[in-house]
């Protein structure tokens, strides 16, 4: 039983205080007043017995109660939102029929979930799905095989189809747990395990190596994910890639160590792509759907994970 006193209001009030760092920024979250903020803050302590902020400090700061206390409290908030968007069944109906291709790293949790949430609105439509690398999904949007498609945004307009923007996902590098933390000697050690040149997450990665001038031997070019990831979890190398794609390979995250960019840092966006002869609320009611999965499925684990990427890896509000 919960303890007297701690709300959901004041767990989403934590959290939001959390992420701002003050009582206005929170207010501002939450739609609460600030006096309300501080009350509600104020029950939550009382009600558990310890500080979780400290308010002496500008920014506010969690204590270490506080900040295990957010890990907690981001996990139940993210299951209830789960659990909501889950009941709240998308306004489709009117649809005759949808070509929807999503990017495979959402396979594991976030297309499956889509697809149900999809299947119970499209009463009376063909529905199609289909899973693939960017690189195909962009293709088939080019050729009009596709109503809406959500992939890695290549920078490229394509003609007749509006982008609305989802996730911001950075780069990182990942390499053999074994092989220790210090990232300089890793690369050092070990060869460089590519993605394919073909997929567009290699040519990604590829065009900031080059950018930076770095260069490393072509030895070995990974077409598959999964792959990848299990050749670096045994051993054979390091390689460059992003939390999404990290967060597939859960089975084997004990054998692997994330870490920061040893250079320049950059990103890739992940959006969704719709036909221009689409009506507006479809796909913004689509992408309002993914945004939410995402963040619960892949974000907030991704965070409590890897906490150093909490202002790196996030949603994209339009």
């Amino acid at each position: 039983m919960l303890a007297k006193g701690v709300t959901l209001r004041g767990l989403e009030v934590f959290e939001a205080l959390a992420e701002s760092g003050s009582v206005a920024g929170a207010a501002r979250a939450t739609g609460l007043s600030q006096p309300a903020v501080s009350q509600q803050m104020r029950n939550l302590e009382t009600a558990l017995g310890t500080a979780l902020v400290d308010h002496s400090k500008r920014p506010m700061q969690l204590t270490p109660a506080g900040r295990s206390f957010l890990t907690r409290t981001e996990v139940v908030l993210g299951q209830l939102r789960l659990a909501q968007s889950e009941l709240t069944v998308m306004d489709l109906a009117h649809l005759s029929t949808l070509n929807l291709g999503m990017i495979d790293d959402f396979d594991n949790d976030l297309t499956p979930r889509l697809a149900t949430l999809l299947a119970e609105s499209l009463t009376r439509c063909r529905f199609k799905l289909i899973s693939a690398p960017s690189h195909e999904i962009s293709s088939a949007m080019r050729d009009s095989r596709l109503h809406i498609a959500v992939a890695a945004a290549t920078g490229e307009v394509i003609e007749n189809v509006t982008e609305y923007p989802l996730v911001r996902d950075p780069f990182i590098f990942v390499a053999p747990r074994e092989a220790g933390d210090n990232v300089a000697d890793v690369m050092a050690q070990l060869p460089f395990l590519r993605y394919d040149r073909d997929q567009l997450i290699g040519r990604q990665i590829e065009a900031q190596m080059a950018r930076l001038k770095l260069t490393y031997p072509s030895r070995f070019e990974i077409g598959s994910h999964p792959s990848l990831m299990a050749l670096v979890a045994r051993g054979m190398g390091w390689a460059v890639t992003t939390p999404l794609g990290y967060m597939r390979s859960a089975r084997i995250h004990d054998s692997l160590a994330a870490h920061p960019l040893p250079f320049a840092p950059f990103s890739r966006n992940i959006s969704l792509f719709a036909s221009a002869d689409w009506s507006d609320d479809v796909p913004r009611e689509v992408a309002r759907t993914v945004r939410r999965l995402v963040q619960d499925l892949m974000i907030t684990p991704a965070h409590i994970q890897l906490p150093w990427l909490q202002d790196q890896l996030r949603v994209i509000d339009t």
